[in-house]
């Protein structure tokens, strides 16, 4: 047991990262009753939606379990009522001031860990009164960071920062990642990308498949005048890139994405015209599995390279 693993009473530091469309009760309590944190998305739920997962959840685990909660929601009010009157034990807060919610959630119990691109904001997110925080790298899939700094490089800088753990994301998807994030500092790890792809996962069956055949290259982090996110190299991407070389302005891009782009590409799985959030890492996924296999595959490369390491196998 770590300082991670005690302040949310679960036996293994994994984290299941809250993807858009990825991240059902289904998925959440699979990764919780396997001794990690299932986290349930809700920034693709309206407030009813929302509502049913966690009492669905609720009954499918007696684990701590997470929501994840962009901060630039429109409803958030209603989301942290639900919540709070459901007794969540975890909420990991991103995409916006840690500040607004953190004392409200903490007052009632609930641990908060919020997501960060720098040390920068992990030091104004430790002053917020946060539990945790999730330093995210450039790799990343979905919504990140403008900066581009690696996890390789945001990781040391952050634990370096702050007293507080220090969960590692992004290009985590095997143990020896999971391993090299916690040689780094990091308490534990949030995997996304590997999830997205897990049975549990409601992302529809063409996106996982897009996933599993996209190869080293092939996603890239744009709209960063927007709100910067990594998408597949796809139709609506090389839109994008025609816009950029017409130096689009921020009001035009915005109306080439306009709304419901994401559901429309991970949801639905129209792969020409919706918005495939995938990290880096996607080039190293291969197989549909369940979110169990997929941690004991992760833990057991995590134990034997630690195994190794430990022999001196790697000396030189």
């Amino acid at each position: 047991m770590n300082r991670l693993t005690k302040l949310l009473s679960i036996q293994k530091p994994i984290i299941q990262a809250g993807m858009i469309w990825c991240s059902p009760w289904q998925l959440a309590a699979a990764v919780s009753n396997h001794g990690g944190l299932g986290i349930i998305g809700a920034g693709s739920m309206y407030p009813e939606v929302l509502d049913e997962h966690i009492a669905k959840c609720k009954a499918a685990t007696s684990k701590p379990f997470g929501v994840n909660l962009p901060l630039l929601y429109p409803d958030i009010a209603k989301h942290i009522d639900i919540i709070i009157k459901h007794k969540v034990p975890v909420v990991i807060t991103s995409a916006g001031n840690p500040k607004t919610w953190t004392a409200k959630l903490k007052a009632e119990g609930i641990i908060v860990i919020h997501v960060v691109s720098s040390s920068k904001f992990a030091l104004k997110s430790e002053a917020a009164g946060v539990d945790a925080i999730v330093a995210e790298g450039f790799e990343a899939g979905g919504h990140n960071g403008r900066e581009e700094t690696t996890t390789l490089t945001l990781i040391p800088k952050v634990v370096e920062s702050v007293k507080i753990p220090v969960i590692a994301a992004g290009g985590i998807a095997t143990g020896k990642a999971m391993l090299a994030a916690m040689v780094l500092g990091a308490d534990g790890v949030q995997i996304g990308s590997r999830f997205v792809v897990a049975t549990e996962s409601s992302a529809h069956a063409s996106f996982k498949t897009s996933v599993l055949e996209t190869d080293e290259g092939g996603t890239s982090l744009t709209l960063k005048e927007v709100t910067p996110v990594r998408l597949i190299k796809n139709e609506f991407f090389n839109q994008l890139q025609e816009a950029y070389s017409q130096n689009a302005t921020p009001e035009e891009l915005t109306n080439i994405l306009g709304r419901g782009r994401a559901k429309k590409g991970m949801f639905e799985g129209d792969l020409k015209e919706g918005e495939l959030e995938i990290g880096q890492v996607a080039s190293m996924i291969n197989e549909v599995k369940p979110a169990a296999e997929i941690m004991d595959e992760i833990l057991h490369e995590f134990f034997e390279v630690k195994r190794q390491l430990n022999q001196g196998l790697f000396d030189f």
